[in-house]
């Protein structure tokens, strides 16, 4: 298995216009602009960062790819996420809809390059609903209205405590994606939803990477350089145990690359994962 403390860090995406970007990012979400050069951003919530941004005018748009579905913000608490919709709500932001998970709440949009963004909240663990000893996740209606309620009319910038909590990808085949992401990385399969989407964690929570075949059964990656996702990192808390991953990549014939403090590996769909300790993070 892989370190229980294994979680989501920086997602990085290509856009196709830097200060648009930027704008959206700021002004409808709240995000802070940790650096910027001329075609780069770094964006959080005033710790460490959370969104890079690399812009490239000339990244193709795809669609019926693999690649990102979405990335989940997730924030510290019910009016945290309250005060996040007031935000979307007075910027006049469309939103693609909104859940009850059971584990948790969520919000669902799209930056204007068209990648997915949900923000969330965790439920307490102990409220998680299991059945036959297994989570189940559902997609109930959000009671929006009781949500702006907790807002207490102010909208303010994303809470400091806010993290990417999971990322959700489309893959070509899902026992592929299984195999890699279970057998191989060693996170734990925590549900299957339908015979088209599951869901795996490090440490018991609901996910931390979620997989459907949504896009296609045999989807083929993106052209490199499109428009979309670049990679994401997963935090492991030291050295040791981003080693025993990458031995068993190793062990399992998977190609890696070390860059950045860290090893660039792929999913069999093309999706690019940044395995990275903590000491290595700046």
């Amino acid at each position: 298995m892989i370190d229980p403390r294994a979680a989501i860090g920086e997602v990085h995406l290509t856009v196709s216009d830097l200060d648009r970007s930027l704008r959206f990012y700021q002004t409808h979400l709240g995000f802070t602009q940790h650096q910027r050069d001329d075609r780069t951003a770094r964006l959080g919530a005033g710790g460490a960062d959370l969104l890079v941004l690399s812009q490239c005018e000339t990244a193709p748009r795809v669609r019926g790819t693999t690649g990102l579905y979405h990335f989940a913000i997730l924030v510290p608490s019910r009016a945290d996420l309250a005060r996040v919709l007031r935000r979307l709500v007075d910027t006049d932001t469309a939103m693609q809809g909104a859940a009850d998970h059971g584990v948790s709440e969520a919000l669902y949009l799209a930056d204007p390059d068209g990648n997915g963004i949900e923000v969330y909240r965790d439920r307490p663990r102990a409220e998680w609903p299991y059945v036959g000893g297994a989570l189940r996740m559902s997609a109930d209606r959000l009671d929006l209205d009781g949500l702006l309620e907790e807002s207490h009319g102010g909208e303010g910038d994303l809470a400091r405590g806010t993290v990417i909590g999971h990322v959700h990808l489309h893959v070509s085949r899902l026992s592929e994606a299984e195999q890699f992401y279970v057998d191989v990385l060693g996170f734990e399969l925590m549900q299957r939803y339908g015979p088209s989407a599951l869901f795996v964690s490090a440490g018991g929570y609901h996910h931390h990477i979620g997989l459907n075949t949504w896009a296609g059964v045999g989807a083929p990656p993106p052209p490199p350089g499109a428009l979309g996702l670049r990679h994401f990192v997963v935090r492991l808390p030291d050295a040791a145990a981003a080693a025993a991953v990458v031995d068993r990549l190793r062990a399992a014939v998977v190609p890696v690359e070390t860059i950045l403090g860290g090893t660039l590996v792929r999913d069999p769909a093309g999706n690019a994962i940044l395995l990275q300790p903590v000491k290595s993070l700046s």
